[in-house]
C-alpha cells in the first residue's frame, strides 16, 4: 500500500524568510500561524492558533524571498518532514517541517494597499531563477 504525505495551510508568515545559501542549492525558512476559531462549553469563541515551520528549497526559496514578508497570508501545499539531530551535550532534539512544493499569495498586511493585486510571479522570475521542476523531491 502506497502513503499519502501531503499538507494544505492557509496562515499567515510569523516573520520574513530566512535565507540559507549552500553551494549548490538555496534554502528559505520561516514560520507560518493558522488560526482556527470556535465556541467552547461556555459558548465563549476561542482563537487556537498553530505555528508551523515551513522549508523551501531552490527555486522556490528564490521566490519566496523575493516576495514574502511577515504579516503575508498564503496559501501552501507540502509534506511533512522530521529530521533529527544532537546538541553538543549529546541530546537529542526533533523538529517536523511543512517542506513546500508550491504556495501562492493571497494577501498581504503590510501592503499599504491591501486590494492592490500582487505583483505577477512572471515578473519575479527571471532568468538565474532555477525551474520548479527540478526540485528533489
Amino acid at each position: 500500500m502506497v502513503g499519502v504525505n501531503k499538507v494544505i495551510l492557509i496562515g499567515n508568515l510569523g516573520k520574513d524568510p530566512e535565507i540559507i545559501t549552500f553551494e549548490t542549492a538555496k534554502k528559505a525558512t520561516f514560520p507560518l500561524a493558522t488560526t482556527e476559531y470556535f465556541k467552547n462549553k461556555e459558548g465563549n469563541k476561542v482563537e487556537q492558533t498553530e505555528w508551523h515551520n515551513i522549508v523551501c528549497w531552490r527555486g522556490l526559496a528564490d521566490i519566496a524571498e523575493k516576495i514574502l514578508k511577515k504579516g503575508t497570508q498564503i496559501f501552501i501545499e507540502g509534506k511533512l518532514r522530521t529530521r533529527s539531530w544532537e546538541d553538543k551535550e549529546g541530546n537529542k532534539h526533533y523538529i517536523t517541517e511543512v517542506v513546500a512544493d508550491n504556495f501562492s499569495v493571497l494577501a498581504n498586511r503590510n501592503h499599504p494597499d491591501n486590494n492592490q493585486e500582487n505583483e505577477p510571479i512572471e515578473k519575479v522570475l527571471n532568468d538565474e531563477t532555477e525551474p520548479l521542476e527540478n526540485l528533489p523531491f
